[in-house]
């Protein structure tokens, strides 16, 4: 039987192969690991359906493999076959480089040529073969279809420097290209010349544009960036590139919930089963507030504004590794204080073993992330692509602050928080972008210090 790619969520449609848990001939039992796999969200693994061995590898480590692509053969039976090493006369024919050297391809390159996409649905836009290139290289048909989509030739492809598994091209290094390519200068056409002057010879390909180079010592430690840090400063750099960023600030007084948790986090525990965390009380007001400022619960979708109907906050989580995830508190207006503590207990807990499954961490409409965890008054956070906004909450401290009572005003030692708002300025004005972290200021200043704590 051949063993698919299994669908990992509604918004997730390939994944990149990491490493081979089980070598082929390997017998393996039901539910064992046989692949580690990583999307965009989230690393997994795909098991063994039943006891078995596993036959043949259908894809290699590095390798961008769709949602319903043959990734394995596997035996039920327990019984390994036999793979020639001598491919197909048609294969190797339709595989062989342009130049016309013979060359042996191993056995997996052979089955991934033979069960590759044909070129008249996902082909190159200079109908390239749909799988060895000119220059020696397979490409998955992800990469292949973003090459035909954004009119890449295949002389740019091969030129390509991949940073795959045998320097195979992946979905970053093709979005990495085609960033660079739309910035580099256009060749204009050539001037007729009219006196033959000796001119010096110029490059014909435009400049590439690359970061400065860093000059490194023996004191140094270089670390090369993991997946999920890659996949994060390209987040990140999209992010900057495509909104215009702007951010509001507002000091609220959170004095009332600070004595309502202390007075009742003991009893809320005893009869929910749930510790009391601040988050929980944060969530609930920015649900309220966005509910008031549809505006904000937005995403762009070229020059169309798109108001979500469902308030699905992403709440920003540090893992173990020091890496970033958001997992998405869903329809987060619905839930009263108890069932917002529990779901954020469960994601939390589950964000730091890394059980999160991709469709916790997608779909959210906005973003809260909590600076004040580290220590920090406030900061001025990225956006969450393709949201439009996203809320940073600074530390609780106490500090004097002008209190106004009946008698006239008087300073108290208060519990003060600051909240910074990022919001696209494409979209949100700062009337929109002040008024609505305001709002969640005054709902967090106006909570009610008689509410029952279940």
């Amino acid at each position: 039987m051949e063993i698919l790619l299994p669908k990992m969520g509604e918004s997730v449609a390939e994944a990149t192969i990491i490493k081979w848990s089980v070598e082929e001939g390997q017998r393996v039992s039901a539910d064992e690991p046989l692949i580690e796999i990583a999307t965009d969200k989230v690393d997994s693994e795909v098991p063994a359906p039943e006891d078995g061995v596993l036959v043949k590898r259908l894809v290699s480590e590095g390798d961008v493999v769709l949602v319903g692509q043959p990734i394995a053969e596997f035996s039920i039976e327990g019984e390994a076959a036999t793979v020639s090493a001598a491919p197909a006369p048609s294969v190797a024919a339709e595989t062989a480089p342009s130049t016309g050297a013979s060359q042996t391809l191993p056995v997996q390159e052979v089955v991934a040529a033979l069960e590759a996409p044909l070129a008249s649905s996902n082909g190159m836009a200079d109908g390239a073969r749909p799988a060895r290139m000119s220059a020696g290289r397979f490409y998955s048909p992800l990469v292949r279809s973003m090459a035909k989509k954004e009119g890449v030739s295949q002389t740019e492809l091969d030129a390509i420097q991949g940073s795959g598994k045998d320097g195979r091209v992946t979905k970053s290094d093709m979005l990495a290209y085609l960033d660079s390519r739309g910035q580099q200068p256009q060749k204009a056409p050539a001037a007729p010349v009219s006196a033959p002057k000796p001119v010096a010879a110029a490059p014909v390909a435009a400049p590439k544009t690359s970061a400065p180079a860093v000059s490194v010592s023996g004191e140094d430690e270089i670390v090369e960036m993991d997946r999920m840090r890659k996949l994060i400063a390209d987040h990140m750099v999209r992010s900057v590139q495509t909104s215009p960023h702007v951010t509001s600030f507002v000091e609220a007084d959170v004095t009332r919930i600070v004595d309502w948790r202390n007075k009742n986090k003991t009893v809320f525990q005893e009869k929910t089963g749930q510790k009391l965390t601040f988050t929980p009380f944060f969530i609930e007001a920015v649900a309220k507030a966005l509910r008031d400022f549809p505006g904000v619960n937005a995403s762009v979708d070229g020059d169309r504004i798109v108001l979500k109907k469902g308030i699905h906050i992403g709440l920003a989580a540090a893992t173990p590794e020091g890496n970033l995830i958001v997992p998405v508190i869903r329809n987060a207006d619905r839930y009263n204080l108890n069932g917002l503590a529990t779901v954020v207990n469960d994601l939390a807990n589950r964000a730091r073993t890394g059980a999160l499954k991709p469709d916790e961490i997608s779909g959210g409409t906005y973003t809260v992330s909590n600076v004040g965890t580290f220590g920090n008054v406030f900061g001025t956070p990225i956006i969450n692509q393709p949201q439009v906004g996203i809320l940073a909450l600074g530390a609780i401290r106490k500090k004097p602050a002008v209190v106004e009572t009946e008698e006239g005003d008087v300073i108290a030692i208060r519990h003060m928080m600051f909240l910074s708002h990022s919001y696209d300025h494409r979209v949100v004005d700062g009337q929109l972008g002040g008024s609505f972290v305001r709002r969640v200021a005054d709902y967090l200043e106006g909570f009610d210090a008689h509410r029952s704590p279940v």
